[in-house]
């Protein structure tokens, strides 16, 4: 196992990343820092830059993605970034933060970030902190594709605009349905609301997407303050593939 490193800080981007309506709106400021693991012996004998990594290439793969792809989370940015730099030949492992300047919190911080560190073979790379475990994830580009469907409600604002946010929101969409419009059931009372189902093809386990579904609704300013009151988003996982579960 190579003990070489290329360590590439402060990489500058704008992209437009986040949850919230005026993270997608406009572009913010991220930045990005890489340590590529390879094997540097043979072009420090030869001075052959095809026997290492070009970190201009590297750069342009990080930089990329935060641009052209809009995406909800930071861990997503960080895991795609990942899996391009390990598609470069030699790449044995990379470690990638991802940090937020400026996010839109209503508190005094400098930054958000994420950082994951992976080998080539999708595995969680050993940590490098002595006695601690690594509990990462392999990246959603290892796992099975699981067809799922989820159930998108409104009855709250612009209803219609609302299911388009949340349709936008959701990662791997396959297919909509119409939009129709229902008597609430339950509750106290409140106006109609408009239903639809998204169809998706998606990497992530039925937990994972239980939690973005949630960080959408958030993202639309829902709040749970009565149970079964009105809402400006509800999104329902209603299959994950053919799996059957029992939780709280």
């Amino acid at each position: 196992m190579t003990t070489d490193r290329i360590e590439l800080t402060g990489i500058r981007a704008v992209g437009t990343i986040g949850l919230l309506p005026e993270e997608q709106a406009r572009p913010q400021p991220f930045e990005v820092d890489l340590v590529i693991e390879v094997d540097t012996s043979g072009a420090g004998r030869t001075d052959d830059l095809t026997l290492s990594v070009d970190y201009g290439v590297a750069i342009e793969l990080a930089v990329r993605v935060i641009e052209r792809e809009a995406t909800l989370l930071l861990e997503r940015v960080a895991a795609r970034i990942t899996e391009e730099i390990l598609g470069l030949d030699r790449v044995e492992a990379v470690e990638v933060v991802v940090r937020k300047l400026r996010p839109p919190v209503p508190f005094d911080i400098t930054s958000t970030a994420v950082r994951i560190r992976r080998t080539r073979s999708g595995a969680p790379a050993p940590s490098t902190t002595p006695g601690a475990t690594a509990s990462v994830p392999s990246p959603s580009a290892a796992r099975a594709t699981t067809t799922a469907y989820v159930a998108i409600g409104s009855n709250l604002g612009d209803r219609r605009g609302l299911l388009r946010y949340a349709v936008d929101a959701l990662p791997d969409v396959l297919a909509v349905s119409g939009v129709y419009e229902t008597d609430p059931v339950g509750g106290p009372e409140q106006g109609p609301y408009l239903n639809m189902v998204v169809e998706l093809a998606t990497t992530a386990y039925p937990f994972e997407l239980l939690d973005i579904c949630q960080a959408i609704e958030a993202g639309a300013g829902r709040e749970r303050l009565v149970r079964w009151g009105a809402r400006t988003l509800d999104l329902d996982v209603l299959l994950w593939g053919d799996a059957v579960i029992e939780s709280e």
